[in-house]
């Protein structure tokens, strides 16, 4: 019998490989992408397994790239009850597409998610949180493409994305795109990073707890988590040649992140975004 939290704790993976992520976009390219050792299907099964031992429900954003390379892996996230959603295809960030780009990228990842799942897929984020003041073309792309929501939206300071003065709970857009930013929990007027990834890993495990758990008691909004395969991986290859800040982000405390996921996934009932929103 679990005796969790009950309160609505939406989980949320980004499923890339290592080399995907916008930290090493200027040393990885794309083309070498099928030479590199592939880690994410081994990583994300093991994901699945902590989640089944947990009763845990949550939905895989999976990369249209990693899709075509594994589409037995989307069918097991879909056979065990997961939610599919989309992260694009190639993990590019908005802010460097235009408006045709983004629309192939997005609109070529749903097709073959759904083609593979033989499920609608309704459910989109934009990579590296990458929807700003800038591009707000992209709502009017996912309402086109059939999209209900996005999780694409960080509301806090970051030298690569955020956006603090956004909503920090879902909020219908104009084009009625369901829009979930990831949580924050907010003091002296500043928004904070709760939301796991990186924060997760590099904060004392009690000290991501407990603002958890402030948050969960001080909004009447579900909490948001999410994290990457890759994250519980800390024998994957190293890009020595990365910027120093690039590798202290990536690599730090790989080796601990399972057992503190473990140990979150122990204290909430864990649900899919569809789930609580739909």
């Amino acid at each position: 019998m679990l005796t969790k939290n009950n309160k609505q704790c939406a989980l949320t993976i980004d499923v890339e490989d290592y080399f995907h992520v916008s930290a090493f976009e200027n040393i990885v390219n794309r083309g070498d992408w099928a030479q590199l050792e592939h880690r994410v299907e081994r990583n994300t099964d093991r994901v699945l397994e902590l989640l089944a031992e947990h009763e845990a429900q949550a939905t895989f954003f999976v990369l249209g790239w990693v899709a075509q390379k594994y589409p037995q892996l989307v069918k097991r996230i879909v056979s065990n009850g997961h939610e599919l959603a989309s992260h694009g295809y190639y993990h590019q960030r908005l802010t460097r597409l235009t408006r045709e780009q983004a629309k192939k990228d997005i609109g070529d990842s749903k097709t073959l998610l759904e083609d593979i799942s033989g499920h609608e897929v309704v459910g989109y984020r934009a990579p590296s949180f990458s929807i700003n003041e800038d591009n707000l073309w992209v709502i009017d792309v996912l309402q086109e493409l059939g999209f209900k929501y996005s999780s694409s939206t960080y509301p806090v300071k970051h030298d690569l994305y955020g956006t603090p003065s956004w909503p920090r709970k879902a909020h219908k857009t104009a084009q009625g795109i369901l829009e979930i930013p990831m949580s924050t929990l907010r003091f002296a007027g500043v928004n904070f990073p709760i939301a796991g990834g990186g924060y997760f890993r590099l904060l004392p495990l009690w000290l991501s707890l407990a603002s958890i758990n402030s948050f969960l008691k001080r909004e009447n909004i579900p909490y948001i988590f999410y994290f990457h395969p890759w994250e519980i991986d800390p024998h994957q290859p190293r890009f020595e040649s990365a910027p120093i800040k690039s590798k202290l982000r990536h690599y730090s405390n790989l080796a601990n992140m399972e057992n503190k996921l473990i140990k979150l996934l122990s204290q909430h009932r864990w649900r899919s975004l569809h789930e609580i929103y739909f």
